[in-house]
């Protein structure tokens, strides 16, 4: 039997259930990726996140080579590639792995509406989530819509099920060798039409696997507090690899329960920190899968004050959040970062979306929307989800909560201003007790320390207090008006 494995988002060969199955029942196994034309073509994603996949792309075909598989690609509509490639090379059944997306249910069910006519199997396997939508309910078998209730259910289906961890297919049991011609070289990210960039975070899933291993034997049984402290290295960093699949989440959560045997008890908080981030991950990919409706609007059709109406104003307010140039440190050193990296600190996102829906009353969308276009790690599930939590509109929404003060953030998780020097070169030479808020120095400071405010770095371009208050007050009004 002849089967096609067809990765999306799952570029690795450790614990993929679609690649592994197809290895174990067919004689002849033939991996398949499809480069999406109409996606690329729509510039939703950046060429930060576009040279991070061919990165991975490269990896997982030297990966398959040594198991005796030659991946090959396509470029076009994925529905019309992974029927042509089934019948081109007589496949008699299509391999994949589920995604939750809207877009991606709808295409995957009209392939497999197609392959059915056809006479082509399709088998699909849960990969990119420890648990689907469908696994983890409520008593009464709704969706869930908060998380504590979601976590603990979660870890309850954990317990009960304890999820295995597949190996990767030993190259005496695929057999596909000589069948299909060598494929040509991967595109380059020009020929895709995106600038080519070397990734700040490795892509692959050897990287992937390296910096779980790095994470879980320091990082993790510090990260209750060092997740908050943009400067020093204490999160992860491996929402690109999961984003992508060269690491499978139930590797992930395994490999941390595991560093606790070798790290005592007084881990327990950090390491279920860490895991708690994973299950965030995953209660968004329900809401998202469950609740479609968010991809285009709100949650909740909730009173929140109203976002600045279009105009000069607001566009030269969002410029500036975006150019980081904002007059407040702690978000200009955030968009900077994500600028120039195509990553941000997880703290420091909630900070710059924060402000720009409540300080500069900007609606969240445009803000999802520039951290799609930017970010190595853009997944559609969290970047929604988190949005949606920043601008209370959320399956929590709490209208008037979550306005965070950009310089005592600032002060709290970056005390000495070693984050903010980094990105914001300006403010090298402003001390720390400065550095927060730097407007606020005199004219013999801004002198004696060479940041000169409108010259060398700019003034705030609204003052915090009374924009929190404006935003306050419209948000009473609605729930009054």
């Amino acid at each position: 039997m002849r089967g096609l494995v067809w990765f999306r988002r799952d570029l690795r060969v450790h614990d993929q259930l679609a690649l592994s199955t197809a290895c174990e029942e067919c004689d002849e196994v033939i991996p398949l990726f499809v480069f999406d034309e109409p996606l690329l073509q729509s510039q939703e994603f950046g060429s930060a996140c576009v040279n991070f996949m061919l990165g991975c792309l490269d990896e997982l075909q030297a990966s398959l080579a040594a198991l005796g598989l030659t991946l090959q690609w396509r470029r076009g509509c994925q529905v019309d590639e992974v029927c042509r490639a089934a019948v081109e090379w007589k496949a008699d059944v299509v391999y994949w792995n589920r995604d939750y997306e809207p877009r991606a249910k709808v295409r995957d069910r009209q392939i497999q509406q197609q392959l059915a006519q056809m006479g082509v199997s399709a088998r699909t396997f849960k990969d990119h989530v420890v648990f689907e939508a469908e696994e983890v309910r409520s008593a009464t078998g709704e969706p869930m819509q908060r998380y504590s209730a979601y976590r603990a259910r979660w870890w309850a289906k954990w317990h009960a099920v304890k999820p295995a961890v597949r190996a990767v297919p030993r190259p005496s049991t695929t057999k596909m060798k000589t069948v299909l011609l060598s494929p040509s070289p991967l595109p380059t990210a020009k020929e895709l039409g995106y600038e080519h960039l070397i990734p700040w975070i490795a892509p692959g899933e050897r990287r992937a696997r390296e910096q779980l291993r790095w994470f879980v034997e320091g990082p993790i049984h510090r990260y209750a507090d060092g997740r908050n402290r943009p400067a020093i290295d204490g999160s992860a960093k491996l929402s690109p690899h999961l984003r992508f699949g060269t690491l499978s989440p139930r590797e992930a959560v395994q490999t941390a329960l595991k560093s606790l045997s070798h790290s005592g008890p007084a881990s327990w908080t950090d390491v279920l920190a860490w895991i708690d981030e994973l299950i965030w991950r995953e209660f968004f990919q329900q809401v998202l899968a469950a609740f479609p409706h968010v991809v285009d609007g709100p949650f909740k059709n909730t009173s929140v004050p109203l976002s600045r109406d279009f105009g000069l104003e607001r566009y030269r307010l969002f410029q500036t959040w975006c150019d980081g140039n904002t007059g407040y440190p702690i978000v200009d050193a955030g968009m900077r970062q994500l600028n120039q990296t195509g990553w941000m600190h997880n703290r420091v996102r909630m900070i710059v979306a924060s402000f720009l829906i409540k300080d500069l009353r900007i609606d969240w969308q445009s803000g999802e929307r520039y951290f799609m276009q930017h970010l190595l790690d853009a997944d559609a599930a969290a970047n929604n989800g988190n949005w949606q939590w920043c601008a209370s509109t959320g399956t929590d929404s709490m209208p008037g909560y979550r306005i965070f003060n950009p310089a005592l953030q600032s002060k709290k998780f970056d005390p000495d201003g070693t984050y903010l020097r980094l990105y914001v070169p300006a403010l090298s030479m402003v001390p720390a007790n400065r550095i927060h808020e730097p407007h606020l120095m005199t004219l013999d400071e801004q002198s004696r320390y060479g940041c000169h405010i409108g010259v060398d770095y700019p003034a705030p371009v609204v003052d915090h207090h009374r924009a929190r208050q404006e935003y306050l007050d419209l948000g009473k009004h609605q729930v009054t008006g």
